[in-house]
C-alpha cells in the first residue's frame, strides 16, 4: 500500500484549503482511512478517520464542525476538506490507513502512511 498526500500550502486564518491522499496497491474494502496531524514541538495528532466502506466517520473535538472527511472509491483516494481554519491548525497533515475501526485515534494502530503536506494558517 502506497499513500501519497497533497495540497497543503499557506492560508490565511478563516480560509479554507482542501487535502488529498492518493491510495494504491490494494483493495481497501476492510479498512480505516485516516488524517494525523504534527504541529512544531508536538506529538502527532488524531484529525479524522473514514471507513473505507459505509463511509462513517469520526472526528477529532478541536476540528469537527469545521473539516470533514471524505473518499473517492473511483479514485482511490481520501480528501480533507479544511474550513474555518485557525492559526492553531498549522501542522504537517498525514494520511494513514489500518484494517478495523477499534482505537482509530492512535497512530501505532496504523500500518500505512503517507508522506506529510505542510499548511500553514497565518492569523
Amino acid at each position: 500500500v502506497q499513500l501519497q498526500a497533497f495540497g497543503g500550502g499557506l492560508v490565511q486564518a478563516g480560509g479554507s484549503l482542501r487535502l488529498s491522499c492518493a491510495a494504491s496497491g490494494r483493495t481497501f474494502s476492510n479498512y480505516v482511512m485516516s488524517w494525523f496531524r504534527q504541529a512544531p514541538g508536538k506529538e502527532r495528532e488524531f484529525v479524522a478517520a473514514i471507513r473505507w466502506s459505509g463511509g462513517g466517520t469520526f472526528y477529532a473535538d478541536s476540528v469537527k464542525g469545521r473539516f470533514t472527511i471524505s473518499r473517492g472509491h473511483a479514485e482511490k483516494a481520501l480528501y480533507l476538506q479544511m474550513n474555518s481554519l485557525k492559526p492553531e491548525d498549522t501542522a504537517v497533515y498525514y494520511c494513514a490507513a489500518k484494517r478495523g475501526w477499534l482505537v482509530i485515534t492512535k497512530e501505532y494502530t496504523y500500518d500505512y502512511w503517507g508522506q506529510g503536506t505542510l499548511v500553514t494558517v497565518s492569523s
